[in-house]
């Protein structure tokens, strides 16, 4: 059995994702597939579309066999630290033979790219941009461009970006598995246009978000099973969801905490937490805060994730430890057949433990104890995420805590 690794947020899943699935598949030569799905908030400081068990339940529909969830400590950063926690997790499998993940551009000099961002030179120049308030991605690509003579452009795109970090965690963690960059095939990653049978996730959203329906061109770009999933969930009020939904319980926490608390935060620095607490007086809902916010130096993204970690309690020092341990289970989120037989595999390598029911590990009462685990803290920060997320559902049915508890994984019968 030859599996293959997937790091994703399929936010929503969409036909550009099958197609890497298959391309994955064929090119690595792997007969099954393990995805690492981050949960109901994704890596730019939102709430998924659409829940994890849906989202999940797709990809297993269109060719993935395992699906798990990423910890949303790993999810909620910024692209390095996502990266790493997705290919931690892989790593501890102990099954996983390749890595595949997509690009807009494959550079030969890729390989140049992972060794600079080593170079002690490049490291300080990253350092100083920062410092002066470039993102995270800008100061990577200036940075390589000033010591090394290679195009920044190569470095401009979010999945590019994450490809380099994906690498640089390989090489750190998991050297004995094989790289597999795909060319992205579709719109890029910020185009919000629908045509044809491809499409971004962000168009979709923006379709979806807009019309609050499937019409014909969000139904062009996604595969039939998901067409049908997505629509049930619209009309049974469980999506679509944006940020907007969660404004009024952020805007709460922000004009009722103690300041104190806001530089617990891991993205909060050098007085930040003064621009969100003025801010969030002024706002009326969760644009304008950011608004008011943002500049060079905190770009939207960055800003929308101090927001995430603020509601779901996330602390500098719980970050810093998952930096050190890495994730610490594989909590299963949907399988096939094939999947039962590679969590069968996994279970023998004994390097995780497999969550399938998270009362084993954490119950109702514990999670709310002072004297947790570190598996036990993880896991109660993704099911905090379930508990909020199903706040921002329009369907008040929707909405009670608890279904981390209740929601066993979903088992894809084709």
């Amino acid at each position: 059995m030859n599996v293959i690794g997937i790091v994703a947020e399929y936010n929503p899943f969409h036909n550009g994702h099958r197609w890497h699935l298959e391309q994955a598949k064929r090119i690595s030569g792997c007969t099954h597939a393990i995805v690492v799905m981050s949960g109901n908030f994704v890596q730019r400081g939102e709430p998924a579309i659409f829940d994890k068990w849906s989202r999940a339940s797709a990809a297993i529909a269109a060719g993935a066999d395992l699906v798990l969830e990423m910890p949303a400590l790993s999810v909620v950063r910024s692209a390095q630290y996502f990266a790493t926690g997705g290919i931690r997790l892989l790593e501890r499998l102990g099954v996983i033979s390749h890595i595949s993940f997509g690009m807009e551009s494959i550079d030969p000099n890729l390989p140049i790219i992972i060794e600079a961002i080593e170079d002690e030179t490049v490291k300080q120049y990253i350092a100083e941009r920062l410092k002066e308030g470039q993102p995270y991605a800008a100061a990577v690509a200036n940075s390589i461009a000033a010591r090394y003579n290679i195009d920044s452009q190569v470095l401009s795109s979010p999945n590019n970006i994450l490809a380099i970090e994906y690498m640089r965690a390989l090489q750190k963690y998991a050297p004995q598995i094989q790289p597999l960059p795909i060319l992205r095939k579709g719109p890029g990653f910020h185009d919000t246009t629908l045509q044809g049978c491809f499409a971004s996730a962000s168009a979709l959203r923006v379709a979806m978000q807009t019309y609050g329906s499937m019409n014909d061109q969000v139904k062009l770009a996604v595969p039939v099973f998901a067409q049908k999933l997505y629509q049930n969930l619209l009309q049974s009020g469980r999506g679509p969801v944006d940020l907007s939904c969660l404004e009024n319980i952020i805007l709460a926490k922000l004009r009722t905490i103690n300041p104190e608390l806001l530089t617990n935060l891991p993205d909060i620095s050098e007085g930040l937490e003064h621009r969100f607490l003025a801010s969030s007086q002024k706002s009326g809902n969760i644009e304008e805060l950011l608004q008011l916010i943002k500049s060079k130096r905190y770009p939207k993204t960055r800003l929308q994730r101090i927001l995430i970690q603020l509601l779901l309690g996330i602390t500098k020092k719980q970050t810093d430890n998952f930096n050190t341990k890495g994730p610490l289970y594989a909590r299963i989120l949907a399988f096939n057949d094939h999947g039962r037989h590679i969590i069968k595999k996994i279970q023998h390598h004994n390097q995780v433990p497999v969550i399938t029911k998270v009362s084993h590990y954490l119950t109702s009462k514990q999670r709310h104890q002072q004297s947790l685990t570190p598996l036990q803290e993880m896991l109660a920060i993704d099911i905090t995420a379930t508990d909020l997320y199903a706040l921002s559902l329009s369907n008040p049915a929707w909405r009670r805590a608890g279904l981390d508890f209740l929601h066993s994984p979903v088992y894809f019968r084709p």
